[in-house]
C-alpha cells in the first residue's frame, strides 16, 4: 500500500494526517465546514483514504489552517508515491458544477509549479474565504512536487467554482497516480 503519516505542529496549526493513495476511510476535521466538504470531495474523487485532523488558529482566520493543510497533504502524497515507478504521471480533467466549468491539468514530475486562473465572484463561502482555494492548491502542489494548472472556464458561484476545482484535481490525481507497469515515465529515465 502506498501510505504516509504526517504530523505537523507549528505555533499556528497542529495537523495529524494518515493518507493512503490506494483507498480507505475518509474522515476530515479542520474546524472549517466548507473546507472539510472540499477535502472530503478531493479524497473521494482521488480514490484516497485519509484521516485528517487539524487544529488551527481560527480565531485569527482560516488562512494558516488551509495553507498548512495543503502543505501536509502535499508532503503525504509525495511520501506515499515514493520513487514514482509505474505511475501514469500526467492527467487532466474537467468538472462541471451547475453553471461553473473548471479544469485541472497536472504532472507528478517532481518540479513544483502552480498556475491558477479562477476568479471567485464571492469573497466568502460559509466561514471559508474563497481566496484560500489558491493558497491551498499552491501549498499542496509545491509540497507534493506537482506541476499544477487550474482554471475556471466560466462560473458565477464561488461555491460551485471551488468545488469543481477540488473535484477536478481529485479526478486528475486518481488518473496520474494510477500504476501501469514498473518504469519511470520520463524520456530522461528519472523524475526529479
Amino acid at each position: 500500500m502506498r501510505e504516509a503519516k504526517i504530523s505537523r505542529k507549528t505555533k499556528e496549526t497542529d495537523i495529524e494526517l494518515t493518507l493512503c493513495l490506494d483507498g480507505g476511510e475518509v474522515s476530515v476535521d479542520t474546524g472549517i465546514g466548507f473546507f472539510d466538504h472540499m477535502l472530503t470531495a478531493l479524497f473521494f474523487y482521488a480514490g484516497f483514504g485519509a484521516v485528517l485532523k487539524v487544529r488551527g488558529d481560527l480565531e485569527v482566520d482560516g488562512h494558516h489552517t488551509v495553507e498548512d493543510t495543503g502543505i501536509a497533504i502535499g508532503q503525504a502524497i509525495k511520501a506515499a508515491y515514493g520513487d514514482k515507478k509505474g505511475i501514469v504521471r500526467f492527467a487532466h480533467k474537467y468538472v462541471p458544477m451547475d453553471e461553473a466549468l473548471c479544469f485541472t491539468a497536472l504532472d507528478f514530475s517532481g518540479r513544483e509549479f502552480h498556475v491558477f486562473n479562477a476568479p471567485m465572484p464571492q469573497e466568502i463561502i460559509g466561514e471559508y474565504d474563497s481566496c484560500l482555494t489558491e493558497e491551498f492548491m499552491r501549498a499542496l502542489a509545491f509540497n507534493a512536487g506537482i506541476t499544477l494548472h487550474q482554471r475556471c472556464e466560466y462560473g458565477s458561484n464561488a461555491h460551485h467554482i471551488t468545488e469543481a476545482l477540488f473535484k477536478s484535481m481529485g479526478l486528475a490525481m486518481k488518473e496520474a497516480l494510477r500504476v501501469e507497469g514498473n518504469a519511470v515515465v520520463s524520456t530522461k529515465g528519472v523524475l526529479v
